[in-house]
């Protein structure tokens, strides 16, 4: 990596850290607890609010890939990053609002940060693959490493910005303002620092978005690169969502906690060893290596039914599912995307974002078990997918160096 770009790229991976924060904040009971009282509603009704997230996402992402590619990597991110702001201090307005359209603020403003996430992805993926050219798997799994070590400070830092109201309401306004206040500083940092994209724009015109769809090969390969997106991100989605309901109720766990703790320890290792893995290993084989891993640990916990098994299994699909698999297949469709890297990067963040409605959806109205069987075949179909990429990737290789 030439040393010229250090300052941007931690610019970059700083904005995912507070992103760790601001996707994980409406996830917290205490907060939700206190945006519920602020608001007159019940707790539970906050989790319209996250969903708002995945809708803004999912207005987004098909632009802003594109956008991406067309004026630079550091428009998308500051895009971004402004829009982040806006939601994270839109919140703290939405908080001192009350029942006087509070709620619907924060609806407002979840999605506008789901918008900025989209660009945040469309952006920064890309922009972090060129600045570390000679190992993007470990570039784009940085991304995960910066947020997972910000939600496991996250419980740490609500105790310091908790605050209280002169009507004695329990506040985290601090805690909203202050990551918005980072994020403006981000917005501007970005502004100072060179990019390799924009360097490249300097030397010449690159190639239209339109142009360069029409020269692309869209093959059965490429596609199932990106529905990859949607099954390596139900994988560690349904778990994460519904493991511990199926200890409860399979394993006899009334408390299983202890299971997310575990779950992100195999997040956190499996980023640092991984990254140092595709120095040897080709990122391809990950694909369906981690699959495999998921799929046999996932059928293992259906059978077992012990506090053992789902301690282990926590772990370990916190390591294969959640620990860069899906930044790793985002790094391979760039590779073979050289052209349109936003635009591809779009694509899978598309198919993860869709997953997100529509299975966690379907395993809403399902029994844990139901949903375990759910994740199985899921996964099952992520290792064929794996199984047919590796066997194709001299082809795709070969497609994308003609496309160059």
């Amino acid at each position: 990596m030439n040393k010229k770009y250090l300052p941007s790229a931690l610019i970059m991976y700083l904005n995912y850290f507070i992103h760790g924060v601001g996707c994980s904040i409406l996830g917290q009971a205490v907060i939700k607890e206190a945006l519920a009282a602020a608001w007159g509603v019940e707790a539970m009704a906050i989790t319209a609010i996250s969903a708002a997230l995945g809708l803004g996402r999912l207005i987004a992402l098909p632009f802003a890939g594109p956008l991406s590619d067309k004026l630079g990597r550091r428009i998308s991110t500051a895009i971004g990053s402004a829009s982040y702001a806006v939601y994270l201090i839109g919140l703290a307005f939405a908080f001192s609002a009350g029942q006087n359209g509070g709620y619907q603020i924060a609806y407002v403003c979840a999605i506008i940060g789901g918008i900025s996430n989209s660009f945040l992805d469309t952006g920064i993926y890309p922009a972090v693959a060129e600045i570390i050219s000679s190992a993007p798997g470990v570039a784009t799994m940085g991304i995960k490493f910066f947020i997972a070590i910000a939600q496991m400070l996250l419980p740490f830092v609500l105790g310091v910005a908790v605050t209280t109201t002169a009507t004695g309401m329990v506040s985290y306004n601090p805690l909203f303002i202050g990551c918005g206040i980072i994020y403006a500083v981000l917005f501007v940092l970005i502004f100072l620092f060179p990019l390799p994209d924009s360097e490249q724009k300097a030397e010449g015109k690159s190639e239209g978005l339109i142009a360069s769809l029409k020269h692309t090969n869209f093959s059965f390969e490429s596609i199932a690169m990106i529905v990859i997106g949607f099954t390596c991100t139900g994988t560690f989605q349904l778990w994460l969502n519904c493991a511990q309901n199926f200890a409860k109720e399979n394993a006899g766990w009334a408390n299983p906690s202890i299971m997310q703790t575990y779950y992100s320890a195999g997040t956190l290792m499996a980023l640092v060893v991984t990254s140092l893995l595709t120095r040897k290993i080709k990122d391809v084989r990950f694909i369906l290596v981690y699959p495999v891993i998921c799929l046999v640990t996932l059928v293992a916990v259906l059978i077992g039914h012990s506090q053992t098994l789902m301690i282990a299994g926590a772990f370990i699909i916190g390591w294969a599912g959640a620990g860069g698999l899906l930044q790793i297949v985002t790094s391979v469709c760039n590779m073979l995307f050289p052209k349109i890297k936003g635009t591809v990067t779009a694509l899978v963040m598309i198919a993860s974002s869709l997953c997100n409605y529509t299975i966690l959806t379907a395993a809403s109205k399902m029994a844990p078990s139901h949903v375990m069987i759910m994740n199985i075949v899921l996964t099952a179909i992520g290792v064929l997918l794996g199984l047919f990429v590796n066997a194709r990737y001299a082809k795709m290789v070969s497609l994308a160096e003609s496309d160059e």
